[in-house]
């Protein structure tokens, strides 16, 4: 026995020593340890960031005004949406690969389209159906045949009593708040049993009236959007952007503020509340959520669907995107074909991957039988560990060599990273920074053809790329030195732009980026005569004109010095390259 008790301490100090070397030789990274307290998502917020689409519905008196406020200057007997079918709207929507149907069922006007006696505004005294239509029974119906989600946005306010745009329900005369109150509670509460279960409700604006006994017993599988008791956040623009680094956390605080964005992101946060990006589909030089006659030159064209595709759900954020049922209750077939081509372009682009790993660790490898022609990868973190990744940097393996390919930060439910192509032998990708040992899902790596096209506005050749971001702890009112390597993306002779492109900011106070000390280094020296600022805009032109071998034989580098005003911004740091 005693002889046994001697050995113990020797064979515990072996472990010891073992496990500090152990630590001395594992690198850097992977000595990390779960330090970080992680919020994790519920289960309704995990399976709504798994469906990254969802089609809106706006449908409204405005549809048949041609306007986007609805003003009661429409007789309800001229609503008549005599071939509406909400199957073919499900079938619109399963086309582009939306996974959820969100209704607009109560707008800013009050008018509701299902059956309810808390209004005489509503489908009860339209002719369809003899009054006895309602919309949200017919679409919670095919929602279940299609296997569609069902979401609902239900607009706290009214304008019959005085609580109008922007109000969150709160009634202009307060005499008349408690009695709207019990009127919106009912309107709510007839919603969520009647035609559930709801997978999303949505407070346009939040919503001042108390609904959270009916939000827990009625919608506890439900995201809510604004409101006291939001689980998911506004992007805090209707441009369909995603602002990167796209983190999923903020304070606990600015969640309950009810009117949280995605500015108030914060990696160290204790609350979890993803972001959703809604936009009109009539965006091309115009901005329209609800149908109107001769508008089709406003919808946007598959590719620009695609680059706005990259930088939301390309940037681990709900894309939110709307559709317009005209007069007859039917989505436009000039729609539905645009919803049709956006749908097999990402299909296309991302059905078949070259490979796919998943796993846990800091590094993962993929090794080619060949060599083979990557220009895209796709991460996507097991989220319902939460959001650990941040900071990684992919890598190929050509010619004895390790090269990068691309850099990120935040990565979430999918992280699309596109780069020139490049004929590789492996790929590498190394987690350089997480809050806890990384867990991902896929890690999957592509050749597109003929995604040079994305983000065009025209037919143009032009294409812009983003090549850095900032968020509102980037810049403060110091200034800041910042060098940015353009040599990857300087590869022809020509003139490029430089855009510093603001996604959202503190409206509350004096916004904006100030800018001093340009310069650009260029053949081996600083060349500031190559560089000059576009106006008074965020905007920077970079002028090559001198050939040599090879476009990377010298560094090209962009310097400029950066200061924030008191408003803080978020924003993307976007590149390309000028042709006509």
């Amino acid at each position: 026995m005693r002889k046994a008790a001697l050995l113990r301490p020797k064979v515990n100090m072996l472990a010891w020593l073992s496990a500090c070397l152990l630590v001395i030789l594992l690198p850097a990274e992977a000595q990390q340890t779960d330090t970080f307290h992680i919020p994790l998502p519920s289960k309704p917020q995990l399976r709504w960031q798994k469906y990254e689409r969802i089609m809106f519905v706006h449908f409204n008196p405005t549809t048949w005004t041609g306007k986007e406020y609805d003003d009661h200057t429409l007789p309800l007997s001229r609503m008549n949406p005599y071939l509406l079918n909400t199957d073919q709207w499900c079938e619109v929507a399963r086309s582009w690969g939306a996974k959820m149907i969100l209704f607009v069922a109560k707008h800013t006007g009050g008018f509701c389209w299902w059956q309810t006696n808390t209004t005489d505004y509503c489908v009860r005294n339209i002719p369809w159906r003899n009054g006895k239509g309602d919309v949200l029974a017919d679409l919670s119906a095919s929602c279940r045949k299609y296997g569609l989600g069902l979401g609902v946005y239900i607009y706290p306010g009214d304008d019959n009593w005085g609580a109008g745009i922007g109000s969150g329900g709160r009634t202009k005369d307060p005499a008349k708040q408690e009695a709207y109150n019990k009127v919106f509670r009912q309107q709510l509460t007839e919603v969520l049993t009647k035609y559930g279960p709801m997978q999303e409700v949505w407070f346009d604006g939040s919503c001042v009236i108390d609904v959270s006994d009916i939000l827990k017993e009625y919608a506890s599988d439900a995201v809510i959007f604004q409101g006291p008791q939001a689980t998911i956040r506004w992007v805090g623009n209707e441009d369909g952007i995603a602002p990167y680094p796209n983190w999923y956390t903020l304070k606990s605080s600015d969640v309950r503020t009810g009117v949280a964005t995605a500015l108030h992101s914060d990696p160290d946060g204790d609350a979890y509340a993803p972001v959703e990006v809604d936009l009109p589909l009539l965006k091309n030089g115009g901005h329209k959520w609800f149908w109107a006659p001769n508008t089709d030159h406003l919808l946007l064209n598959v590719d620009q669907l695609m680059d706005i595709y990259y930088k939301s759900a390309g940037r681990g954020a709900v894309m939110l995107l709307n559709s317009t049922p005209d007069t007859t209750g039917l989505i436009p077939a000039s729609h539905a074909k645009i919803y049709k081509a956006f749908g097999e372009e990402i299909r296309r682009r991302f059905e078949k991957p070259i490979k796919t790993i998943s796993g846990e660790g800091y590094e993962f490898i993929m090794a080619f039988n060949k060599p083979v022609s990557i220009n895209h990868a796709i991460i996507r973190e097991d989220i319902a560990k939460g959001q650990r990744i941040r900071a990684y940097v992919l890598e190929g393996y050509a010619n004895n060599a390790w090269i990068k390919l691309c850099e990120g930060s935040s990565v979430g439910t999918m992280k699309i990273d596109p780069f020139p192509e490049k004929r590789l032998e492996k790929v590498r990708l190394r987690i350089t920074e997480a809050k806890a040992r990384p867990v991902l899902s896929s890690f999957s790596v592509y050749d597109v053809r003929g995604y040079e096209t994305t983000g065009l506005s025209s037919g143009s050749e032009n294409r812009t790329i983003t090549i850095g971001s900032w968020d509102a702890n980037t810049f403060t009112d110091e200034w800041k030195e910042m060098i940015f390597d353009l040599t990857p993306y300087v590869d022809h002779i020509g003139q490029y732009e430089i855009s510093f492109r603001m996604v959202t900011c503190d409206w509350s106070k004096d916004w904006g980026l100030e800018f001093k000390d340009w310069d650009v280094e260029m053949y081996g020296r600083m060349l500031p005569e190559a560089v000059e600022r576009v106006g008074n805009s965020w905007t920077f032109r970079i002028t090559r004109s001198q050939q040599t071998d090879k476009p990377d034989d010298f560094p090209t580098r962009f310097h400029i010095s950066i200061r924030s005003k008191p408003g803080r911004t978020v924003g993307t740091i976007d590149f390309r390259r000028i042709r006509y």
